[in-house]
């Protein structure tokens, strides 16, 4: 099972260059970085986690930016946006960023995406709230053709452009693994229906048992025609506690992802120690 981190990336946080040594050093297996364009003052939409939103989401660094950074310091860490906000991104110049990072990191791009769930965010880039999932899979679809054919055109309801040409693709074939977060079932359906594996939150998968959710999902898989070999998955927010990460090794979880706060390296590197030590614990 792999180990991977993610961060809000600030000005006043670690920066990326030395978490990503940092964990490289230590041997996990990847770095994510999440995604807000901005935060709107107003506030439509309550904060999922409940109480006032936190400051780095204000804060945050731009994801590829902060990646590729990560990535030309390190030969082996791979590096995902986790998430990537679709219904905010154009998807030709989107197309572009995800092939220059996977050429420029050696094909360790992870492109972890979702749609959102921040009202206010979503509508000041001109998307409709409540039609913004058909849009992420006509980004999607467009951005696929871009990747994989010589003179791609896709013509959609949202999505719509004649024969064109781009380069670079990307260094992955046919394309970097697409990894859908969100809860189960609606994000888990959209996973299954036009992705590469799966992001849930190890919190959410918590109320009905993991065990539960994930067996769902692979049921589900199996009944859309999927075979969910195919379609791993990546626990985000997982606690350091070695029965529960044993017990996503036994259900096969393909990676455990952790989360760093926004703080300097005096917070950081001794919560990459305790995870170093319950990595070695797994190993046996």
């Amino acid at each position: 099972m792999k180990i991977g981190a993610v961060m809000f990336f600030t000005a006043d946080s670690m920066q990326p260059a030395a978490l990503g040594r940092a964990l490289e050093e230590r041997g996990f297996e990847s770095l994510w970085v999440p995604e807000h364009t901005h935060i709107p003052s107003s506030r439509k939409t309550q904060y999922p986690a409940g109480g006032p939103l936190i400051r780095p989401y204000y804060e945050i660094m731009d994801p590829f930016l902060a990646l590729n950074t990560a990535a030309a310091v390190t030969t082996r860490l791979k590096v995902g946006t986790g998430i990537a906000l679709l219904t905010q991104r154009d998807p030709i110049i989107t197309a572009k960023m995800v092939s220059t990072i996977d050429q420029l990191s050696g094909g360790r791009f992870l492109f972890g995406v979702g749609n959102g769930w921040n009202q206010d965010e979503i509508e000041n880039h001109g998307t409709d709230f409540k039609s913004r999932h058909k849009l992420a899979r006509e980004r999607i679809e467009a951005m696929k053709t871009i990747w994989t054919e010589e003179e791609p055109e896709y013509h959609g309801e949202f999505v719509n452009f004649e024969k064109m040409k781009q380069w670079p693709k990307p260094r992955q074939k046919p394309h970097p693994p697409i990894i859908v977060g969100g809860a189960f079932p609606y994000a888990a359906r959209r996973a299954i229906r036009y992705g590469d594996g799966w992001i849930p939150r190890a919190d959410r998968l918590a109320k009905d048992g993991i065990g539960v959710t994930v067996n769902q999902f692979r049921e589900l898989a199996t009944k859309e025609g999927r075979d969910s070999a195919t379609l791993p998955i990546s626990i985000f927010r997982v606690p350091d506690e070695i029965d529960g990460l044993r017990f996503c090794e036994e259900i096969c979880i393909d990676r455990v992802v952790f989360s760093l706060p926004a703080e300097k390296e005096d917070k950081i590197l001794p919560i990459l120690d305790r995870w170093s030590e319950l990595k070695r614990q797994l190993a046996g």
